[in-house]
């Protein structure tokens, strides 16, 4: 299908205005979060900023107050990651690049080199979210690859790829201002939405809508642009230009409209006055000026920051306690991101118990969220970067199975489970994805995946050593939930899965301890570490098979 048949006819994102008018699931607003700052309080936190909590992210939060917490998550200290390297010689030579070497400097109209260069970089940015330090910036890098949705596969050029990325993950805290800036004239976008050949000969309206409908105001009842002013916005953005040898962005002054640009009354009948020669170049700040001079910028944009973070749903409650003051204060900060996360994750709202435990995970926040949890040692990416590469592209892979390809969403609206109205969220699971789900995590506990003799798998034994109290079967199951799951269970269920699992159907409680004191005593002893084992991955298995595991 033609590129521009396709965007007119695929499913957009919900409008800005349509929002429940008569119903209030929480009354809390943005004051501070006046509470306990307790471990529940740290998991929720770390669960929604970041992918999982680990059990030593949870102990060095609990020595920070909650200000402080939010305060260090929202202000990532880890320098920006080296890039991806070239992970495919000598299966595919690449004469410019030596093998464990960069390539993102190096670009090519090679196809064959592009096909590989975009999976070493899937497989790179699968391992940034494995290996993340203690920020939000991980999780918020992807929030804005959803945002501003592009395919690799449509770009094609991995060189445009990385960078494009490198954008989002540069200034993923930011001024989103800026960044629309940045994303508007940036080379993957102009060649994802067809602003390259945006000429005044041949306007191209694609990136003119999606800049207005999916990148800054929504649609709705008060967003009333009209066709002519895409039209219109399409002309301002003619002649920016890719130099097919250089890979470079530049102004073409010979390709840009020069007439002045008239705006509906939507936009006050704002007139862009044309400019011409390199002048033209400055009428796209004109246009995102007019744009982010109306207030639905800023209540788009948090309603998408909210859906990611807190909770799918936005009704009335929401709306007037939390969106509207929270698109205040990006308006009066200049639409700095910063300021608008951290009221948000300091506030009484986030911290509602109604807010707690209630998003169905993301493929990639369930595949990287128990692989960090776990701690499953993967090889070190510089030494043995080959089969670091490797390990990832496995995890990736998963994504993929289960409906998240990064990189590759389904189109410019992103993935549909953060705006697909009514089921948004629930749209992750279904017959296909749940098993898959459930197959990951029981490979993962059992056998694991094995590449060149090295092998990445949960090792049961490790994680519980970890834990308060291994010797007490009744905190080895407090323990593993608190770290596991985000919904409290019953004394019941408890009691019946440590008997089961952990007692081998015995009721007493030294059945376990027993088990767990001889392991310690001897170590090396085949048979009572396989006893211990043996229980362990059984009951680790089954708590990521319930329904449960899939909440954050």
């Amino acid at each position: 299908m033609d590129r521009r048949d396709f965007l007119t006819t695929r499913k957009k994102k919900p409008s800005a205005g349509t929002l429940p008018t008569r119903e209030f699931r929480t009354q809390s607003g943005l004051n501070p979060y006046p509470g306990p700052w307790t471990k529940n309080e740290v998991q929720h936190l770390l669960k929604r900023t970041m992918f999982g909590s680990r059990q030593a992210d949870i102990n060095y939060f609990l020595g920070r107050t909650m200000s402080q917490a939010v305060d260090e998550l929202i202000t990532p200290a880890a320098p920006l990651p080296a890039p991806p390297v070239n992970d495919y010689s000598p299966g595919t030579p690449d004469s410019t690049v030596p093998a464990g070497t960069t390539w993102v400097n190096s670009p090519t109209n090679d196809g064959t080199l592009n096909s590989v260069r975009r999976n070493s970089f899937k497989k790179w940015w699968a391992g940034l979210m494995i290996n993340q330090d203690r920020s939000i910036r991980e999780k918020l890098t992807l929030f804005w690859a959803d945002h501003f949705g592009t395919e690799t596969a449509t770009i094609g050029t991995s060189h445009f790829i990385y960078w494009h990325h490198a954008l989002l993950r540069q200034n993923c805290l930011g001024n989103f201002k800026q960044l629309v800036k940045n994303v508007t004239i940036d080379a993957g976008m102009l060649r994802y939405l067809n602003g390259y050949l945006n000429t005044k000969t041949a306007p191209d309206e694609n990136y003119a809508r999606e800049l207005q409908e999916l990148f800054t105001l929504g649609k709705g009842p008060t967003v009333t642009y009209t066709e002519d002013d895409v039209r219109k916005a399409a002309q301002v953005l003619t002649g920016w230009r890719i130099n097919g040898t250089t890979f470079a962005v530049y102004f073409d002054a010979t390709r840009h409209e020069t007439s002045n640009k008239q705006f509906s009354a939507y936009y006050n009948n704002s007139v862009i006055t044309g400019q011409s020669g390199a002048n033209g170049a400055l009428e796209t700040d004109a246009l995102i000026t007019m744009i982010f001079n109306k207030d639905e910028v800023s209540k788009y944009i948090c309603r998408c920051i909210y859906r990611w973070f807190v909770y799918y749903k936005i009704d009335a409650g929401a709306e007037t306690n939390v969106i509207e003051p929270l698109a205040t204060i990006f308006r009066n900060s200049n639409y700095d991101i910063k300021p608008v996360l951290e009221t948000l994750f300091k506030s009484e709202h986030f911290f509602d118990v109604l807010n707690q435990g209630c998003i169905i995970k993301s493929p990639v926040d369930e595949v990287v969220s128990c692989l960090r949890e776990f701690g499953v040692v993967f090889p070190n990416a510089v030494t043995e970067y080959a089969d670091a590469y490797g390990m990832w592209n496995y995890i990736r892979n998963w994504f993929t199975s289960m409906n998240q390809d990064i990189g590759d969403p389904p189109d410019v609206s992103g993935w549909a489970a953060y705006y697909q109205e009514p089921q948004f969220h629930e749209l992750w699971i279904n017959s296909d994805t749940l098993p898959k789900r459930n197959q990951f995590t029981d490979i993962m506990i059992t056998n694991g995946y094995t590449r060149n003799g090295k092998k990445i798998i949960i090792n049961a034994v490790t994680f519980t050593q970890s834990l308060s109290n291994p010797g007490d079967p009744n905190a080895v199951i407090d323990d593993a939930l608190s770290i596991l799951y985000r919904v409290p269970m019953s004394a019941g269920f408890k009691q019946l899965t440590k008997e089961q699992i952990l007692l081998s159907n015995q009721t007493q409680d030294y059945y376990w301890t027993n088990a767990w004191t001889a392991y310690i005593a001897d170590p090396t002893n085949t048979a009572n570490y396989n006893i211990v084992n043996a229980r362990l991955k059984a009951l680790y298995q089954y708590l990521m098979n319930l329904s449960e595991y899939q909440l954050s």
